[in-house]
């Protein structure tokens, strides 16, 4: 008989079920108790409870566990020191949507060589989200893959749909079945009517397939992510952080009954691809809150310990420790100076 499928797949290599992994790399108390208290700090953030700010902060991907765990720990420190104005998640981004090609992200090749050994990567993953969280820092992701969530999702108190995946019916109803609070991100030509449908059909029930964790196929009932929110990015035509677009996409959420609330990246299209116009963009959000606005409950910063990227060597025990090695980032120096300068700005507004 003629061979009708599979013509372009070289091979199948079994993958471990997500119970196994997580047997393997089992939960912990102080973990648990990080990602329950962040989820819940966020989620009143969100609400308007909470009168703080939420900041995503971290590298645009973690490559490395050691720059990674470096990178919490200052963080976990500078984070103790503002919690009375911010409520600091850090971005542990594992997954690399690609607009062509490159580096999928440490999951998908954590040996940076293009051998692709994801039942490593996974593995990795886990094990430096549960490191950072017995630190008392609460962890962010975007979610890409569908499978994924099943291993690491215990682990994040905050997860993004990103700019080319906001429109995915997939990851709308994704999102509908997560534990946590769910951004979505504008899409990449600025426009934020994607984001917006988004946010309210991951408010209702779904019905989809998916891989339980004993790795079986299944079909999955959600309830519905009350979480959702915006989260604007810039786009093709520019930045999106003024308050003309805040107010913009404050209207177009009540229109579609959705309560505004807005995180605000400084990054990608908001800073015009330069990493420095990041701390420009974060004053602004910091002024237009201070000057009054509600519906912002956040920012996200792409930083880590060291400044600008750099590209992937032949061979990878070359490169420069605390560089990125996908966008370029705020180095630590400017970013606790960054930081500090916020919650210095949003202390002198509460007390006028």
């Amino acid at each position: 008989m003629v061979r009708t499928d599979n013509l372009n797949i070289e091979r199948f290599v079994p993958l471990s079920p997500p119970d196994a992994v997580k047997a393997e790399i089992p939960m912990t108390e102080k973990a648990a108790d990080t990602v329950v208290a962040g989820r819940a700090a966020v989620q009143a953030i969100l609400s308007g409870r909470d009168p703080r700010q939420l900041l995503i902060a971290g590298p645009c991907s973690v490559h490395s566990r050691r720059d990674a765990l470096e990178y919490a720990g200052r963080l976990k420190q500078l984070a103790a020191e503002v919690t009375d104005v911010f409520c600091i998640v850090m971005r542990v981004y594992f997954e690399k949507p690609r607009t062509t090609v490159g580096w999928k992200g440490l999951l998908y090749d954590p040996d940076l060589n293009g051998t692709y050994d994801i039942e490593k990567g996974i593995r990795l993953a886990r094990r430096i989200l549960l490191e950072i969280n017995e630190t008392g820092l609460p962890a962010a992701t975007e979610m890409l893959e569908p499978i994924v969530p099943q291993y690491i999702t215990d682990l994040i108190a905050w997860g993004a749909i990103g700019a080319r995946t906001t429109e995915s019916q997939t990851h709308r109803q994704m999102a509908s079945g997560l534990s946590m609070p769910i951004g979505f991100k504008n899409s990449t030509d600025g426009s934020m009517r994607a984001a917006v449908d988004a946010i309210k059909t991951a408010l209702s029930p779904h019905a989809f397939i998916g891989v339980t964790g004993d790795g079986r196929a299944a079909i999955f009932r959600t309830s519905g992510n009350p979480y959702g929110h915006l989260i604007l990015r810039g786009g093709l035509n520019g930045p999106n952080h003024t308050s003309e677009n805040i107010a913009y996409a404050r209207e177009l959420m009540r229109k579609s009954g959705i309560a505004p609330a807005i995180i605000v990246d400084c990054s990608h299209g908001n800073s015009n691809k330069d990493h420095r116009r990041q701390a420009e963009v974060l004053r602004d959000i910091v002024r237009q809150v201070c000057g009054g606005d509600r519906t912002l409950r956040g920012a996200m910063l792409e930083s880590y310990l060291e400044s600008g990227r750099q590209e992937i060597p032949e061979n990878p025990a070359d490169l420069r420790p605390g560089v990125s090695i996908t966008d370029a980032c705020l180095g630590w120096a400017e970013t606790e100076a960054l930081i500090r300068e916020a919650a210095d700005d949003l202390r002198k507004a509460r007390r006028a």
